[in-house]
């Protein structure tokens, strides 16, 4: 049997509880929601933007807490917020960096969103699904949240640029994608700034590092070889698996009262 003090959930979205990039299995929608009817506070903590996490979501769970693009926004009781921000030098930094490995990138604002890459690379179709947004300039942004390179000469060596300009930084190189956020910017760090502090989270790459690190209960989704020290258990990534872990806590909670 789980025991579990934290009453709150916080799941990854993509490859944690979305596999095609577009949907989530009613099975593990159902078991979320079995959670939330056994008081279980949820919250959904992605690298998407709050606009791009909607759709996916497609209505469940309006009460939920969201945390988009790896910590830099947030939305409560449905009012978005960006929390963290570029400051302007360190952007310009990054820009400079961007022309000198030729990179094109995906810019989010706190809403709409600037986009210079192909537009058959796959993270165009993740994003603002539902035409929610518009697609600008990146001098039309008011400030940006979230810096996405989806191709460059040197990725490498980019990355390495934004974390000398004391960015957060995280390589995918399974997705040859760099995900830059201001400053510090995590998930977790978003979770204190509301006061959660007693958790239980799901997640699957190397941006939930610190997510699971601090969980009451770490469940990595897959076999991210980044995530072996964090995790408590470690399930398949796979919709059947997933729900059945979700519905584990559902269960436990009902048992507890």
């Amino acid at each position: 049997m789980i025991e579990l003090r934290a009453r709150t959930l916080v799941f990854d979205i993509d490859g944690t509880l979305c596999f095609d990039g577009r949907t989530i299995d009613e099975r593990i929608l159902a078991a979320i929601g079995a959670c939330e009817r056994v008081g279980h506070r949820v919250v959904f903590a992605s690298a998407r933007p709050v606009r791009d996490l909607l759709p996916v979501l497609g209505g469940a769970f309006p009460a939920a807490t969201l945390i988009g693009g790896n910590g830099s926004l947030v939305s409560v009781d449905s009012r978005v917020r960006a929390r963290a921000a570029f400051d302007p030098t360190t952007l310009g930094a990054l820009m400079d960096a961007v022309g000198r490995y030729e990179a094109t990138y995906l810019a989010d604002g706190p809403w709409d969103y600037a986009y210079t890459g192909p537009a058959d690379h796959p993270i165009r179709g993740r994003v603002d699904q539902d035409g929610l947004a518009s697609m600008v300039d990146m001098a039309e942004l008011p400030e940006v949240v979230k810096f996405l390179v989806v191709g460059a000469s040197d990725m490498a060596a980019l990355a390495d640029a934004g974390r000398g300009l004391g960015m957060m930084v995280n390589h995918h190189l399974d997705e040859a994608i760099i995900d830059f956020a201001p400053g510090s910017t995590t998930k977790w760090e978003a979770l204190g700034e509301m006061g959660i502090t007693q958790y239980a989270a799901f997640g699957n790459d190397i941006n939930d590092l610190d997510l699971l690190r601090n969980a009451e209960r770490a469940v990595r989704v897959g076999a991210h070889p980044g995530l072996d020290e964090v995790a408590h258990i470690t399930v398949a990534a796979d919709p059947e698996a997933v729900a059945a872990e979700i519905s584990l806590l559902a269960e436990a909670s009902e048992v507890l009262g």
